[in-house]
């Protein structure tokens, strides 16, 4: 049976008039160790979600602040296995804060699909997103994921027509991952609100909750989401950037994260807006 971490939240957040904000960090950046208390002080200054990466040799869809991540946490050595031991301890840390994945497709094929998604349910993922794989070729995964009580999350890109939203809105579970921009990842670039009308349909639709990534750098961006009517705002190489300029200085990084964070939540809240 499919968990219901984020209903929950998405719950909890609109009784409060509020967004979800959702950081991203790569697993094993710069270490396993230091991703740990890393993600600590996300949760302990306003993340209501995570998004969590896994370290990949070829990552297509990022740009080079996340591929340099993905770089640094190879070159610790870090694996899958670590990675999925690293989220059970979060999981035990924290049991109600929705976990999502976010990977590439031969991460997933490699393990064999069943034996990955078993896997990741016992740790305590809620969700994977795979960066990689059209809807068109995403039916076993899908199947997988189901099957394994993990939630499938499905993206729209700013291009989506109305049968891949309604494809969508059938599919994605936990939520709906709409970009911001197209493009790889990156906080270099403005994120293009384009949304509305699809996050309208999306809604109509019944899908799950709408969130928006890629582009999102800015407390400016997140309220950009919301007004759009996104439930949430995702953000990965703001907070990547932050782990690559402060890793050698740990002070310095976590108070660097936690003020970026409660920027980025503040800006989540509705009634302030």
């Amino acid at each position: 049976m499919m968990n219901d971490r984020y209903q929950n939240m998405f719950s909890h957040l609109a009784q409060n008039i509020e967004g979800a904000f959702i950081p991203f960090v790569m697993l094993g950046d710069p270490t396993i160790k230091e991703s740990e208390t890393i993600i600590d002080t996300l949760i302990a200054n306003g993340a209501d979600a995570l998004e969590l990466g896994i370290p990949f040799s070829d990552p297509v869809a990022d740009g080079p602040v996340i591929q340099r991540a993905d770089y640094r946490a190879l070159v610790a050595g870090v694996t899958p296995e670590l990675c999925l031991d690293l989220i059970m301890r979060l999981r035990a840390k924290y049991p109600d804060i929705p976990i999502g994945l976010l990977v590439y497709a031969n991460l997933i094929v490699y393990r064999g699909l069943k034996e990955f998604y078993e896997h990741a349910a016992r740790v305590g993922v809620d969700s994977v997103l795979i960066a990689d794989v059209p809807l068109s070729e995403s039916a076993s995964f899908i199947a997988a994921a189901n099957n394994a009580a993990i939630a499938p999350v499905l993206i729209v890109p700013p291009n989506a027509d109305d049968d891949l939203l309604r494809d969508v809105a059938r599919l994605s579970q936990g939520y709906v991952y709409c970009l911001g921009r197209a493009g790889v990842t990156g906080a270099d670039r403005m994120m293009e609100m384009t949304q509305t009308t699809k996050l309208t349909t999306l809604r109509e639709l019944n899908a799950a909750p709408t969130v928006i990534g890629f582009g999102i750098s800015t407390p400016e961006h997140v309220r950009m989401a919301l007004n759009a009517g996104a439930r949430g705002a995702i953000a990965g190489s703001a907070i990547v950037a932050l782990i690559e300029r402060h890793h050698k200085n740990p002070d310095a990084l976590h108070t660097a994260l936690a003020s970026f964070t409660r920027q980025m939540k503040a800006a989540t809240r509705l009634s302030t807006i």
